[in-house]
């Protein structure tokens, strides 16, 4: 990973987080884990256009997060794991803070257990 100031980058991290953040997109890539598809096939569960799904699978395939082949009159979509590994990566960097914020949480809960134990006890 480059370094801007004290902050990890990624160059492609925002497109893939921004792709991420719609859960029509979401449930596509959930699609494509099963195996490739079709625009038909991707818009058949969808409430919505063949061409406003393929806006989607564009913004996909620009993340990185997907890859479109041309196979006579369809254009099937398949999932490209290897980039969203970028996210996960990138979110493990948190994972020690999240560790001890929940070890300082339960800390917390503890006492205040034990706090009430104790005045349940002396009443």
């Amino acid at each position: 990973m480059e370094e801007t100031g004290y902050i990890n980058t990624q160059s492609n991290l925002d497109a893939i987080f921004a792709a991420l953040a719609d859960p029509t997109r979401r449930a596509i890539l959930s699609r494509l884990a099963d195996g490739q598809a079709s625009v038909n096939e991707i818009a058949a569960p969808f409430d919505m256009s063949q061409p406003a799904v393929s806006r989607h699978l564009k913004v996909l395939e620009r993340a990185g997060l997907i890859e479109r082949d041309v196979d006579e009159q369809r254009r099937p979509a398949r999932l490209k794991a290897e980039k969203m590994a970028v996210a996960v990566d990138w979110l493990n960097e948190f994972k020690v803070f999240w560790g001890t914020s929940f070890d300082q949480l339960d800390d917390v809960l503890l006492s205040m257990k034990l706090a009430k134990e104790k005045e349940t006890d002396s009443e």
